[in-house]
């Protein structure tokens, strides 16, 4: 964009935002914490979905000394039903090392805020210009498409100089003084109106600086890889008012589940039905949950334990498997 043109369009996109950005709770502290926070739970999440999550983790956690001292139990709890744990696990050793390493201030350089773990480029910068009203560039997922289409780029958003593009153009839209004013309202502007099917171009505020001749069509990216379809098989016991649970590995790792079960060869798999059967999504796989009954649990080291039905309100079990047992409970 021309520099005689940059003026102008804060302005208009500023005057925008004035009467129609959104009133979102992050937005009225800038407490680097809440922002975290706030920015670790919208990775992978819809801000709709992430609300309430983010005032009950307040609650429960209300700073980085709080979070600290938290067990994993009770961080992957208060995150369960979000997904996506590596995100809970990555705030919690966040928090332990700016208490440790950092006094318990957060740090303001870009370089340290980076090097805290799960922290990316857009979060040190989302953390910097929100809480500190830094004059960094961030591009995330509304901004980018924005960028895009201001821009007409043709280049894939997701290839490395595709990205580099994006990032230079936010650098050069950011004004010195209020950013984060201005980096919400591009945020917003791509969540409210520049939008990634039927873009609402008629009321854009920033439409004369757009060069875009056909918005829908960008931003450019890569063809997405197929979506892996897979099958999960566990089991349920249940004696004496206790129900048997795993405590998980890999994608739950510390989260406890219904024991995986092994179904040996085609035989078995025809020869027995599920109780429950569900299937939940990720990010390039969907996964079809079935769950069978078991008369005789077996053993499996430490890795198994009897819970107490009445108290798996207080444990951390991930939303699919917690649905599929409070389904077969009621049934029961």
């Amino acid at each position: 964009m021309l520099r005689s043109k940059l003026a102008p369009f804060r302005r208009s996109l500023l005057r925008w935002y004035c009467h129609h950005g959104r009133d979102l709770p992050w937005r009225r502290t800038h407490d680097p914490y809440a922002i975290l926070v706030s920015e670790s739970m919208l990775q992978q999440t819809q801000v709709v979905t992430a609300l309430p999550y983010y005032d009950a983790w307040l609650r429960r956690f209300p700073d980085f000394a709080s979070l600290s001292r938290a067990s994993e139990n009770d961080v992957l709890h208060a995150w369960q039903g979000l997904g996506y744990y590596a995100r809970a696990r990555n705030l919690h050793l966040a928090a332990k090392i700016v208490q440790g390493r950092h006094g318990g201030q957060f740090p303001r350089e870009l370089n340290a805020i980076r090097a805290l773990p799960g922290v990316g480029r857009y979060t040190a910068h989302a953390v910097a210009t929100f809480s500190f009203d830094q004059s960094v560039p961030i591009v995330e997922a509304n901004t980018a498409r924005v960028l895009a289409r201001l821009s007409d780029l043709q280049t894939s958003i997701d290839s490395a100089p595709g990205r580099e593009k994006l990032w230079r153009q936010a650098a050069q839209l950011v004004p010195t003084h209020g950013a984060a004013r201005f980096n919400s309202a591009l945020v917003d502007l791509g969540a409210l109106v520049c939008l990634p099917r039927k873009p609402r171009c008629p009321v854009c505020p920033v439409r004369k600086f757009c060069h875009s001749r056909d918005p829908e069509r960008l931003p450019v990216k890569k063809s997405r890889p197929g979506i892996k379809r897979l099958t999960e098989d566990h089991f349920l016991v249940v004696r004496q008012n206790k129900i048997l649970l795993q405590k998980a590995d890999r994608r739950w790792r510390n989260m406890w589940i219904l024991p995986r079960l092994k179904l040996n060869g085609l035989k078995a798999l025809n020869s027995r039905r599920p109780i429950h059967t569900s299937v939940f999504p990720f990010t390039h796989h969907r996964v079809a949950l079935r769950v069978f009954h078991k008369k005789e649990p077996g053993t499996n080291g430490q890795q198994r334990r009897w819970f107490s039905i009445r108290n798996l309100g207080s444990i951390p079990i991930p939303s699919p498997h917690r649905r599929a047992i409070e389904e077969l409970l009621a049934g029961a």
